[in-house]
This record gives C-alpha cells, sequence and structure tokens, in this order.
C-alpha cells in the first residue's frame, strides 16, 4: 500500500514537472503578432507586426503594409496608428503578406495583446481572401496581466512599462508586437 501511494505521488508529480517543463518551453519558443487596422471591419487589417521568439531571444522581425479589405480608413483608426489610405494604396494585400509570416511562425503558438482583437481579425481576413485558416493557438498577455496585477490599467504600454519595457511607438504594429514579446517573457 505504501509502495503504491509513492508511485501515485511520483506520477503526479512526474506529471506536474512534465507540464511544467513543456509549458516552459512552449514560452521560450512563441510568435508575438499584431495587426492594426483601416475601419471598424476586422478584415481591414492594413499592417501586421511580428517577432518571432526562439529559446527566449528574439529571433527575427517582420514588418508589412497591408492594402486593406474593405479599402478605405476612417478618421478615428487613422488618429490611433497614423497610416493613411496613401500608406497602403501600393502595399501587398494579405496573402502575399501572409505567404512571408507562414513561414517565420510554423509550429509556433502565437501571442498578442488583446488577442481577442487579433484573433479576430486574424480569423476575419483569412475568411475575407477564402483561406484555409490553420487554427493557430493563441495566447493572451492582456488576459495574463489582469491576472498577474488585478489592479490599474491594463493596456499594452502601461504592462510594457511594468514589465520594463519602453514602448516608444504605440500602435505602430512592429513596436507593439515587441512589446508584447517582452511582456510574454516575463509573465506568461
Amino acid at each position: 500500500s505504501k509502495k503504491i501511494n509513492k508511485q501515485r505521488r511520483w506520477s503526479i508529480l512526474l506529471h506536474i514537472s512534465s507540464e511544467f517543463i513543456i509549458f516552459a518551453v512552449v514560452m521560450k519558443d512563441f510568435a508575438a503578432i499584431d495587426f492594426e487596422t483601416a475601419n471598424g471591419e476586422c478584415t481591414s487589417v492594413c499592417s501586421v507586426g511580428l517577432v518571432v521568439v526562439r529559446d527566449g531571444m528574439i529571433a527575427d522581425r517582420f514588418y508589412s503594409l497591408i492594402h486593406p479589405e474593405p479599402d478605405y480608413y476612417t478618421y478615428w483608426n487613422t488618429r490611433v496608428h497614423g497610416l493613411t489610405q496613401n500608406d497602403t494604396d501600393c502595399a501587398p494585400v494579405f496573402p502575399e503578406v501572409w505567404r512571408k509570416v507562414e513561414p517565420l511562425i510554423a509550429g509556433l503558438p502565437l501571442v498578442a495583446h488583446n488577442k481577442a482583437f487579433d484573433e479576430r481579425c486574424l480569423k476575419a481576413v483569412f475568411r475575407c481572401y477564402q483561406m484555409d485558416y490553420p487554427d493557430y493557438p493563441f495566447l493572451c498577455t492582456l488576459v495574463k496581466s489582469r491576472r498577474v496585477w488585478p489592479q490599474g490599467r491594463h493596456n499594452l504600454d502601461v504592462i510594457a512599462a511594468r514589465c520594463g519595457y519602453n514602448l516608444t511607438d504605440h500602435h505602430h504594429a512592429l513596436a507593439d508586437a515587441e512589446a508584447c514579446a517582452a511582456i510574454a517573457l516575463q509573465i506568461l
């Protein structure tokens, strides 16, 4: 009876230990992603920023403007990120950009600050262009930051500062992805 209990405890500890190891490995390898949109439509992604983290270090960065669909900008969206129709008139459409992104993120979970927005945009633009969505695993630094720091604001710039990262170009997709990666390395 004691021998069986010892085996069970070891099994449980081994299981917990192996989950921790898997979790640690996953969080050392991920791709932080951020989209900006031209208007209120989720399909209107007009820029993407991507930071690939491997073994806990930034391994690659990618940024591209995207010709949005539908192709118009609202005053409010431009006010947030500063992009206008002139910036993206000659930009590639989403499928062309994603062909460059896809090999960079192969096998990696995606991380976003406010995953609800970025994942919704990604799924919508895949549908818009009739592309098969590969069901990317998505993690959220916003949700995790609310657990780590229940009080106060949880905006990207605020949480980045709490993690020791100075976000100087907020709402530029690459700068936001870099901040998200810095946060993920600290709290996920």
